[in-house]
């Protein structure tokens, strides 16, 4: 069983509020100095589901990672993951969800062979939740999507996922692409062995121009005109009247202002 994973580098979600900032005039996210990124925590998720099915079926675990990010590569390898693969990418957060499929479509066909494909369900930073799907678009495989639970039997791909009436249950042909959530449970803590094994193990690097010229043709559909942090600042603003009735009234009028009715 050949799986391959895509994973992300994100702030830490549990980031103090203090140390986010954002460069206005680039569109950008500034990095906080002292405090590296992690590894998304749905694509953490989706390297155990890939551990799992390799425990039962044997096989091997290949990540990949778009832009930089050897620490969470080297923590994906101290999981149980077999290879690594970093395709540099220059200018990156210019890319938007479709580019970023289309680089990993290109890398997952430059390794080759493969029988399952393992996404988070989103990313933590932009909570988009596209980049899974449209990788499976442009590799021209069926996607099953927030997966809970993975199974594979006699060549086909199983899921199981929660909605808001209760469970529902897919299947598939393999070659196939599936996102898991947060529902799949907790990524194992990888054990002292398999750290020192992974700070042993070679990442393989790629340039963009090595995956070719197809991702091109879906750059800048869509860019990003403007990113700024939310306020948390509150106007309050006292209705008089000469009466409760009146006051209503006026508070009435103010409401349907602002709603437009």
């Amino acid at each position: 069983m050949e799986i391959i994973v895509c994973i992300k580098p994100v702030l830490d979600p549990d980031l103090p509020p203090m140390k986010f900032s954002i460069d206005a005039q680039k569109n950008c996210v500034i990095p906080p100095e002292g405090m590296p990124a992690v590894m998304n925590p749905y694509d953490a998720l989706a390297v155990e589901a890939a551990l799992q099915i390799k425990e039962k079926q044997k096989g091997k675990v290949t990540v990949i990672t778009l832009g930089s990010g050897e620490d969470v590569q080297r923590k994906a390898l101290a999981m149980g993951a077999d290879e690594a693969v970093i395709v540099k990418v220059e200018g990156l957060q210019e890319f938007d969800g479709p580019a970023k499929a289309s680089l990993l479509s290109c890398a997952i066909k430059k390794i080759g062979s493969y029988d399952l494909v393992i996404c988070g369900r989103q990313a933590a930073d932009w909570d988009l939740g596209v980049t899974g799907s449209m990788t499976a678009e442009y590799l021209g495989i069926p996607v099953l999507t927030r997966a809970k639970k993975i199974e594979i039997t006699d060549g086909k791909l199983r899921i199981e996922r929660i909605t808001a009436n209760g469970n529902e249950t897919y299947e598939t042909v393999l070659p196939a692409l599936v996102t898991v959530s947060s529902e799949m449970g907790k990524p194992r803590i990888p054990s002292g062995w398999g750290i020192i094994n992974a700070t042993k193990k070679s990442i393989i690097s790629w340039s963009q121009s090595d995956l070719g010229d197809n991702h091109r043709k879906v750059l800048g559909r869509n860019p990003l005109l403007k990113l700024y942090a939310s306020s948390n600042e509150r106007k309050c603003e006292l209705i008089a009247g000469k009466n409760t009735e009146e006051a209503a009234g006026r508070l009435a009028d103010l409401i349907a202002n602002m709603t437009g009715k």
